[in-house]
């Protein structure tokens, strides 16, 4: 028989909050969005705006890192 580790909650006193802080804090511009039966919406997060559609998810999610990537780029040189 194997010993029974103790689990969070049974710990004593309270862990610092960066211990659970989120690992993705940063939120992406554009996020995929199924809009029908194999059919894939790429939105802007801010304003819900479509700013592509692609009818293959990996080619939506390559969308949405290039769009990503371009407006970074973009308010980098600005």
């Amino acid at each position: 028989m194997r010993p029974v580790t103790a689990c969070v909650a049974q710990t004593q006193g309270t862990p610092p909050a960066y211990e659970y802080t989120p690992i993705a804090t940063i939120r992406p511009k554009y996020r995929v969005v199924l809009a029908g039966k194999c059919f894939f919406h790429i939105e802007e997060t801010t304003t819900g705006r479509v700013r592509g559609f692609r009818t293959d998810h990996n080619e939506a999610c390559y969308l949405a890192r290039k769009l990503e990537q371009s407006t970074s780029m973009a308010g980098a040189m600005t």
